[in-house]
């Protein structure tokens, strides 16, 4: 009996220390170079990896060929979003330190987001440690995964130019590439400690978003909230939006995000479908931030399935590349 358990709790790490490849099937005409552009991997670092795992399904030459499934390079925000302006004097190097030491340097490589401001809450952390679920044996905290993604999108955004205000932070944390992120209570709200009750912990969110938001001019400002649900472990869901009541704007930012993680998941997993939703909810930061603002639900944490949407470092990356795929459509759609 005692092998059997030892047997089954071996089972259970590994069921998790391997995640999905990511997939997509290239378009008309691409070749590699463009097709690895186009989901989100830079040719220079990711070629050579790429021919190794599709060796068996390219065609002659390594040409690709059309309507076959080809596995993508893993991502890290190093990878991530590369340019496609490869002149280097168009790039800008800058650091942060909250993207801890791997990852605190990046380089502006567009201006596809220039002039648009951000404010990114990930939802929980200090004393809260939100919802909890369990992968192979170990606790997993909300406030910890939302935070490592935040991040992630934060350094996305910030390649593309845009202003990035990180509303929660913690100094030591940083990016990180594990799958069971170790809970912490480190997190403050701009340096101040979060507080224990709710309303309070809540409004001294909110608050920290509107002075900057109301010390700034004109222009394109969105607030994003991302979060992790709980619900029964049996319920698996897709990634789903809720966008302030009567806020016209805000219900069609959730619906270029549907619609861009619609497109991805058609390219990425043919077939598979998206079922994410856009809905309106008297939450109480939607209601208390004046930026248009968006509310991320980014799976259920207590779903096995779920959770490989986000305990694989590369699956929270591409999370993180999606919503900023959206942003940039979005900010795209205001010029119009």
């Amino acid at each position: 009996m005692r092998f059997l358990a030892l047997l089954i709790c071996v089972l259970s790490c590994f069921s998790i220390a391997v995640s999905p490849k990511e997939t997509a099937i290239p378009g008309r005409g691409e070749g590699i170079y463009r097709f690895l552009i186009n989901n989100g991997r830079d040719p220079k670092i990711h070629f050579d990896e790429f021919v190794a795992l599709n060796k068996d399904r390219l065609g002659k030459n390594n040409t690709l060929i059309g309507g076959v499934s080809y596995i993508l390079p893993s991502l890290t925000p190093e990878t991530a979003s590369p340019p496609e302006n490869d002149d280097a004097n168009s790039r800008r190097k800058k650091k942060e330190p909250l993207f801890g030491k791997k990852y605190d340097e990046y380089t502006v490589h567009s201006d596809n987001l220039k002039g648009a401001t951000f404010y990114l809450v990930s939802g929980h952390g200090g004393p809260d440690c939100g919802a909890i679920g369990i992968a192979g044996g170990q606790e997993i905290h909300e406030d910890e995964y939302a935070y490592d993604i935040m991040l992630r999108l934060a350094r996305n955004l910030m390649t593309e130019g845009a202003t990035v205000h990180i509303i929660i932070q913690d100094k030591q944390d940083g990016i990180r590439d594990g799958q069971i992120l170790k809970n912490n209570k480190r997190e403050t709200c701009r340096g101040k400690e979060i507080p224990l009750n709710q309303k309070k912990r809540l409004q001294q969110r909110c608050d920290a978003i509107n002075k900057l938001y109301n010390h700034s001019k004109g222009g394109y400002h969105r607030a994003v909230f991302i979060h992790l649900d709980s619900r029964s472990t049996k319920q698996q869901m897709d990634v789903f939006f809720y966008y302030q009541e009567r806020n016209a704007t805000g219900k069609k930012l959730g619906e270029t995000m549907r619609i861009t993680f619609r497109e991805q998941y058609q390219k990425h997993q043919p077939g598979r479908g998206f079922t994410g939703t856009v809905s309106t909810r008297e939450l109480f930061v939607l209601s208390n931030s004046n930026p248009v603002s968006l509310f991320t639900e980014l799976g259920n944490i207590k779903n096995s399935f779920d959770q490989r949407r986000f305990l694989s470092s590369s699956n929270r990356q591409a999370l993180a590349n999606w919503m900023c795929r959206g942003f940039i459509a979005d900010y795209k759609n205001s010029k119009k």
